[in-house]
């Protein structure tokens, strides 16, 4: 499995994350919902330099020329709630993409021991389609794992990109143990080293969908 890592080199994306993870400023939803936004948006072009294009001859006003056209069919994937505002990110560039929104969440049976359930997909046929799954925050890597078999249940993609702002070490190498290697690239804003007792990153930033929409009952 490929891994790039946004903070292996300087860019803009390290400004959007020092402000995500920064307490002084999470307290601005707006700000950071634009954030997540941004840095799907980046990851979304870059993600275009992988894809395939067609040449199409068209019309000027002043004559005809070729020009590229996307060529892969995308559908853009999310998981609810906090993958809504790095979705639209994506789906800022990728306008035309079909979309596809899976709903998973942790049920804990004990403070520090939980399970996580699917509750909900809505999706397109992905059979040799290109999918783009967004979730701002792979801690564990189960629930995006889970979310992924769910999606299967609507076709075999052909390739498949996993975009997250923040990772743990953990999460990347179970994502490499449970996605299909040979087709499957994993894009992060940066890789954290640590999760804690409760499956959340370290230094992380706390809860993404509580930051992102307030915090939930």
């Amino acid at each position: 499995m490929n891994v790039i890592n946004f903070a292996d080199t300087p860019s803009l994306v390290g400004q959007y994350m020092t402000e995500l993870r920064d307490v002084n400023v999470q307290g601005d939803m707006l700000r950071f919902r634009r954030n997540l936004e941004r840095i799907g948006e980046i990851m979304a072009y870059e993600i275009s330099k992988t894809l395939r294009y067609d040449e199409v001859e068209i019309n000027t006003p002043l004559s005809e020329c070729r020009s590229p056209r996307l060529a892969e069919k995308l559908v853009l994937a999310t998981i609810f709630r906090a993958g809504v505002p790095f979705h639209q990110g994506f789906l800022n560039f990728f306008d035309h993409a079909e979309n596809a929104f899976v709903s998973a969440y942790r049920k804990y049976k004990e403070k520090e021991n939980f399970d996580v359930f699917i509750e909900y997909i809505a999706s397109p046929r992905l059979d040799g389609k290109t999918v783009i799954i967004a979730d701002p925050m792979l801690a564990t890597g189960a629930s995006m794992e889970l979310s992924y078999r769910a999606l299967l249940t609507k076709g075999e993609p052909e390739r498949i990109h996993v975009a997250s702002v923040i990772a743990s070490q953990a999460a990347v190498d179970y994502i490499a143990a449970h996605f299909p290697a040979d087709k499957t690239t994993l894009w992060v804003g940066a890789i954290d080293s640590e999760i804690n007792s409760h499956s959340y990153i370290v230094p992380g930033l706390g809860d993404a969908g509580d930051l992102a929409y307030g915090i939930k009952e």
